[in-house]
């Protein structure tokens, strides 16, 4: 009895603690339009609650070159997702606008929308499952 007790013991023990594991996933995103070499780009991701704060969950910066920027966020949880991307040809590690109140360096944004006004988390999230994913942005 003792014996069978045990059994059931670690085989619940084994399916409780696969099922607490929880698998992450690489995203590379690619932009091959950066305008020049100057600066760098930098890169954030985020959930709806972080979307356009200054508290993403992963930001990754990058130096240009012949014009292009490859970068992976790592071990990112399956979820609902967008990424933010500045050229900060000043690397002053701020968008600089004109007196206009236009954005003075490029930008993007997950799904490469065209929006008139501010980046919204609807226009530019995007689902990542059990699966690594690559994106192709550009400004």
């Amino acid at each position: 009895m003792k014996t069978l007790a045990l059994l059931i013991a670690l085989f619940l023990g084994t399916i409780l603690s696969n099922a607490q594991e929880t698998s992450t996933q690489d995203i590379t995103v690619t932009i091959e339009n950066v305008l020049n070499n100057k600066g760098k780009v930098h890169l954030a991701l985020h959930t709806s609650d972080t979307f356009m704060k200054s508290d993403a969950i992963q930001s990754l910066s990058s130096t240009i070159e012949d014009s292009k920027v490859t970068v992976t966020f790592k071990n990112v949880e399956a979820g609902e997702y967008a990424i933010l991307v500045l050229h900060d040809e000043n690397e002053n590690n701020r968008m600089d606008y004109l007196p206009s109140g236009m954005p003075k360096e490029a930008y993007a944004m997950s799904n490469n929308p065209m929006l008139l006004g501010p980046p919204r988390f609807e226009d530019a999230k995007f689902q990542l499952t059990n699966e690594d994913l690559n994106l192709s942005l550009r400004f």
